[in-house]
């Protein structure tokens, strides 16, 4: 079982920034894949940014060239700048790791942009 801390998020205005935070225990091996998905009210799920093995990234179109995923200080952590935010970015912020091919989930932590 791996847990997901998720810290960071808020209410910003637009154009604002963000930091989030996630991490699992550092004595937990094969977490292969990190990322963060955003859901917002009344909408499926989506990713916003992956980070696999540690060196590849994946955006969604829509936060490209305004979010940045990179590893934590600490192992099995990543974080999630987010600049230029936009009241479309609202939603709750997922952490996921894949760890030998099974998916973990953490609880959420909530992104408001007003406009």
């Amino acid at each position: 079982q791996v847990q997901l801390a998720e810290s960071g998020g808020g209410s910003v205005q637009a154009g604002g920034s963000l930091k989030l935070s996630c991490a699992a225990s550092t004595r937990i091996l094969g977490i292969s894949e990190m990322a963060w998905y955003r859901q917002a009210p009344g909408k499926q799920r989506e990713l916003v940014a992956r980070i696999f093995e540690g060196l590849q990234t994946t955006y969604a179109d829509s936060v490209q060239g305004r979010f940045t995923i990179s590893e934590g200080a600490a192992k099995n952590a990543v974080d999630l700048e987010m600049d230029n935010l936009k009241p479309e970015d609202t939603g709750v912020y997922f952490c996921y790791a894949r760890r030998l091919g099974v998916p973990f989930w953490g609880q959420g932590t909530q992104v408001t942009v007003s406009s």
